[in-house]
């Protein structure tokens, strides 16, 4: 199981006249975990079952390994729902099975495995979630928790190469949240797989995914690198992310701009940003994310283009391992070797010799004396060094034919 690219281009959905969100456009890298924000009745879910082809947008393309998903026939497009494992808000198990056969109906539902193989195959997904022993319980025997285990275990049965989270914290307490929150990390370590979360949960948000994006407004806002949304001056992103009443983010919608000023102006000052926090690593044993290598070197590229709070950021997150000068480094330049052996040197007029003509030199310039020490001039020494043959004997009188 490995990651695969997913881009999103100028993607709008509409219910009747009433409009969900437009043009919006993005791109999850291979093997990273992305994070969908937002308030609530932006189109999150919604977003999610366009991706995967539950709802056809009205403009815009999904491509994944070069097929549109918007466009392609409905055989194709059953073809590639099968790279998805998705896990739902409350698990969407049956509840007339036990935890085995709801973590083994995709594997029997579209794959031709043998029984033996299935029970390989559940018992191997159900110990990576924390499962193991309660495979005859039912859905109604568990907690809340132990559904979105079973859940991720039933969405990974098929090893798929991109797997959604809808809310995967909704109903669980902060302490089952950050067990969750570790367990994507350590599941996407031993994956590889892409991975899209949409959360409410500021907590998740900021120590989870690589990348970050909302929705605002019926719009996609921003995306890109975790540490532009989390060091962003915008008053949504600090609204939200400090989870206040005072911004533009009202109770059932967005307030108009005056509601929001003098909300903002009885308030006064505000604190800004929550300070950032370190991403989760994954848990000892795990294994190292292959995704963090190739998120850095694209990162690195794309540096310049960031704001300065980001790059800022990103520069101290790689302290340890400091992020290189995308500037390519000239070699300094150095001064070339001494050239030693015979100098040209002139002895001054001749007697017997008329006065000096245009290429014609009254001067005898001869070969005087080997100076190991002197740097030759090119144009004029025809044989720098002593390797050359040796010079005519010095004498008066030699001068050039």
């Amino acid at each position: 199981m490995a990651g695969v690219e997913v881009k999103v281009e100028g993607l709008s959905k509409s219910f009747g006249r009433a409009n969900i969100w437009s043009d919006v456009s993005l791109t999850l890298p291979p093997g990273e975990v992305s994070v969908l924000l937002g308030p609530s009745g932006t189109g999150k879910s919604v977003f999610l079952k366009t991706l995967i082809g539950l709802l056809k947008p009205e403009h815009g393309s999904i491509v994944i390994h070069g097929t549109d998903l918007v466009r392609c026939s409905e055989s194709r497009l059953y073809e590639l729902r099968k790279l998805f494992g998705v896990l739902f808000q409350d698990g969407a198990l049956f509840g007339s099975m036990n935890l085995y056969d709801n973590i083994a109906f995709p594997l029997r539902e579209h794959t031709k495995k043998s029984e033996s193989e299935i029970r390989h195959i559940v018992a191997e997904k159900m110990a990576m979630v924390g499962l193991t022993g309660d495979e005859r319980k039912l859905p109604g025997e568990i907690s809340g928790g132990m559904r979105k285990r079973a859940g991720l275990a039933r969405a990974l049965v098929l090893d798929p190469e991109i797997i959604l989270f809808d809310e995967p914290d909704s109903g669980l307490d902060p302490v089952r949240t950050a067990y969750l929150n570790q367990l994507i990390i350590d599941l996407n370590a031993q994956t590889d797989a892409t991975f899209l979360i949409v959360t409410h949960d500021i907590n998740t948000a900021q120590t989870v995914p690589d990348n970050i994006g909302m929705l605002y407004r019926k719009h996609l806002a921003m995306f890109g690198p975790r540490e532009v949304l989390l060091t962003s001056e915008e008053p949504v992103v600090a609204q939200f992310l400090n989870g206040r009443r005072q911004g533009p983010i009202g109770m059932s919608e967005e307030k108009d701009t005056a509601q929001a000023a003098r909300e903002m102006q009885e308030a006064g000052e505000l604190a800004g940003l929550p300070p950032m926090k370190p991403q989760l690593q994954p848990s000892p044993g795990v294994g190292e994310r292959k995704a963090v290598g190739r998120r850095r070197a694209r990162v690195q590229q794309m540096l310049h283009t960031l704001p300065a709070a980001a790059q800022q950021a990103i520069r101290e997150n790689y302290a340890h391992d400091p992020l290189p000068d995308p500037r390519p480094v000239e070699p300094p330049l150095q001064a070339p070797p001494p050239r030693t052996g015979w100098r040209w040197r002139s002895r001054g007029p001749v007697p017997g010799y008329p006065p000096r003509a245009p290429g014609y030199g009254p001067d005898a310039d001869g070969f005087d004396t080997f100076d190991p020490g002197y740097v030759s001039d090119p144009d004029r020494d025809p044989r720098p060094g002593p390797d050359g043959p040796p010079p005519p004997p010095p004498g008066p009188g030699r001068h050039r034919p």
